[in-house]
C-alpha cells in the first residue's frame, strides 16, 4: 500500500473508507460525551454547516484545483481518462488537508469542541461525495435519484476540457454558479448574485464558529 500513490488496488481503497469511518466515529463519540445539552446544539448546527462547507469545497476544488492547478489537473486527467480506475487522493494527503485546513485553524480560533463539531460534518460530506462517486463510476442504474446524478455527472465527463456539472452530490452550486450547462439570460447579473450569495453563506459559517456560548 503506496502511502502517496493516485491509484489503489480494492484493499487499500476499502481501508481509506475504513479509516474516515473510525475518524467520524471517534469525532461523533467525543461530541455526545461532552458539554451539555445547549453545547450540543450548537455542534448540532456547526455538523449541518460542515456539510455545507464540504459541499462549496466540493465544488471549488473540482473547479479551480483539479481543473486548473498542477499538478493537481494532470492527476485529474487521469480519471477523466479511465472513469472505472480506482484513482482518489491519497488517504494520509487528504486527512493532512482536512487537519491543516478544517479541524486545526478552528480549533485555534474557537475551541475543540466547534472544531471536532465542523470537522465531523466536513468528513461525513466528503465520505458521501466518495461513496456517491464510486456508484456513479461502477454501479449500474437506469432510474432514480442515482440514475439522475449520472447523467449529470456524465455531462461533466463529456468532452476534454469540461467547464460544466463539477458538483457530484448536490447541482447547489453549480446552478448558483451557473455552470450547470443552462443558458441564462442576464447571466452576467446572476453570476454576481449567485457569487454574492455564495459570500453570504460562507460568512454566515464563521459566524456560526465564533459567536460566544454561555
Amino acid at each position: 500500500m503506496k502511502l502517496f500513490a493516485l491509484e489503489h488496488g480494492e484493499a487499500a481503497y476499502r481501508v481509506d473508507f475504513a479509516l474516515y469511518g473510525v475518524a467520524i466515529a471517534g469525532l461523533l463519540l467525543f461530541l455526545l460525551l461532552s458539554g451539555n445539552g445547549s453545547h450540543r446544539l450548537d455542534s448540532t448546527v456547526l455538523v449541518m454547516a460542515g456539510l455545507l462547507e464540504w459541499s462549496a469545497l466540493e465544488y471549488a476544488s473540482h473547479r479551480f484545483v483539479l481543473h486548473g492547478v498542477a499538478p493537481f489537473s494532470r492527476w485529474h486527467a487521469e480519471h477523466h481518462r479511465r472513469p472505472a480506475a480506482l484513482i482518489y487522493t491519497p488517504t494520509l494527503l487528504s486527512g493532512l488537508l482536512f487537519a491543516v485546513l478544517v479541524f486545526l485553524p478552528v480549533w485555534w480560533l474557537g475551541d475543540l469542541r466547534r472544531a471536532s463539531a465542523l470537522t465531523l460534518g466536513v468528513l461525513l460530506g466528503y465520505v458521501g461525495y466518495a461513496l456517491t462517486h464510486h456508484a456513479l463510476h461502477h454501479l449500474r442504474r437506469d432510474h432514480g435519484t442515482l440514475y439522475r446524478l449520472k447523467c449529470w455527472h456524465a455531462r461533466h465527463h463529456r468532452g476534454s476540457a469540461p467547464t460544466v456539472c463539477y458538483g457530484v452530490t448536490s447541482r447547489f452550486w453549480d446552478v448558483l454558479l451557473l455552470t450547470d450547462g443552462t443558458y441564462y439570460r442576464g447571466s452576467r447579473w446572476r453570476r454576481l448574485a449567485g457569487q454574492l450569495l455564495a459570500g453570504l453563506l460562507l460568512a454566515a459559517q464563521l459566524l456560526l464558529l465564533y459567536r460566544p456560548l454561555d
